[in-house]
């Protein structure tokens, strides 16, 4: 897989480079005027462009920003992001008035040496994420006559067979950006030789969006913490009651034969933060897991779990850690998430954070990012990684002959 840094060797100046990146932000438009509320996506993208600017390339940012229905929506607009990607880079990063019409043809004919400007958002054209071939294959080449080069950076949208993200690699000679090569080597990492004890820590909501990398990592790992809402599938599988909390009843026998397969690996919680409904102001009740009321809501895992989850953590070498313990969003629901984060960056060696909401939530809890050894900016990605999966935006990079 040919790097940004061997094209930059080879000489980008002058030359037009189409990089995609990930810069699908979370956004507040509850004040009329949409606020970036997490920009870690967009830091994120900078190494690979600051290197391509400083090296004299004039830059075609394309990137998605929620899931609008394959046409213009203003509320999906990357005009926030282009504001504020021009802040971070202190440069104007105009914003094009389409995705690859006249009004992108126009923003890039504008370029100059180091400059950057940025497409709106590519799911404005419905071909991008298209099942068909030639409906995407069209609109891949209308992105590949606005470059010379292509630069895949976004390793959050690598597991789509999009149009810019897999058709237009073969249409130009293409790299891989620095973010997806490093998410690539630390998530290798994980897979091939992790240093052990190898421990990993699985959250969210449900557990049938989990199965997978679940049946894929527990002959790898020497433990397997679950907290989140997945938990209490479970929990019930051991045949205790979880009152009102979020159940996935079709996936009870499978969590009973996981739980079967897997020894003491699977280890899972021994009391929850329990509520009546999810609310900011939420009246909270601490319950052993054998003793959840009939009323109650299981909404974060409780303290005597985040000290046993701290305790499973902290002779690992190796941690993946993908997924909130709660609702941390909400105050009542916090510390589960906190504690487990607080566990994972104290590891002496390798600590990996999945991205999704484990990302956002190191970021919304204030925590420290330099404490963790890399926060991925993948969530699905790096879950479809690690269950072995082949990626489209990953292996069309593979291919060096374009």
């Amino acid at each position: 897989m040919r790097t940004v840094d061997e094209l930059v060797a080879e000489g980008v100046q002058g030359r037009r480079v189409f990089l995609r990146a990930d810069l699908n932000v979370p956004l507040d438009d509850s004040t009329g005027t949409p606020v970036i509320t997490d920009d870690g996506r967009i830091r994120a993208s900078l190494p690979t462009l600051q290197a391509l600017r400083e090296a004299g390339a004039r830059v075609v940012v394309a990137a998605h920003l929620g899931r609008p229905k394959g046409e213009p929506d203003p509320r999906y607009s990357l005009a926030p992001v282009a504001a504020r990607l021009s802040e971070l880079l202190g440069v104007d990063v105009p914003l094009a008035t389409d995705t690859a019409g006249s009004g992108a043809q126009a923003a890039v004919a504008a370029l100059e040496d180091g400059d950057v400007c940025l497409l709106e958002n590519v799911r404005f054209e419905a071909a991008e994420t298209s099942k068909d071939d030639d409906a995407r294959g069209a609109l891949a080449d209308r992105f590949a006559a606005l470059a010379d080069l292509y630069v895949d950076d976004a390793f959050g949208a690598v597991h789509r067979k999009h149009a810019s993200v897999y058709d237009v690699a073969t249409r130009l000679p293409h790299a891989a950006g620095r973010l997806v090569a490093t998410e690539l080597d630390v998530l290798t990492r994980l897979t091939e030789d992790p240093q052990r004890p190898y421990v990993v820590v699985l959250g969210g909501s449900k557990v049938s969006d989990k199965l997978a990398v679940i049946e894929a990592m527990l002959p790898k790992v020497d433990r397997l913490l679950v907290g989140g809402g997945m938990c209490f599938t479970f929990l019930a599988a051991q045949g205790h009651g979880v009152g009102g909390s979020l159940l996935e009843q079709d996936q009870v026998e499978t969590c009973r034969r996981l739980l079967a397969e897997a020894g003491d690996k699977i280890v899972l919680p021994v009391d929850v933060v329990c509520a009546e409904a999810l609310v900011a102001d939420a009246q909270v009740t601490v319950t052993g897991v054998d003793a959840i009321p009939d009323g109650l809501k299981g909404l974060d895992v409780g303290p005597r779990t985040v000290e046993l989850f701290g305790d499973q953590l902290a002779g690992a070498r190796t941690v993946f850690w993908n997924g909130p313990m709660g609702v941390f969003e909400l105050a009542p629901f916090t510390a589960g998430t906190r504690g487990v984060a607080t566990a994972v960056a104290a590891v002496d060696g390798l600590s990996v954070v999945g991205g999704g909401d484990s990302a956002a939530a190191v970021r919304q809890l204030g925590l420290p990012e330099d404490n963790y050894g890399h926060i991925s900016t993948g969530g699905g990605a790096s879950l479809e990684f690690l269950e072995g999966r082949e990626l489209p935006g990953l292996a069309v990079l593979s291919d060096r002959a374009a």
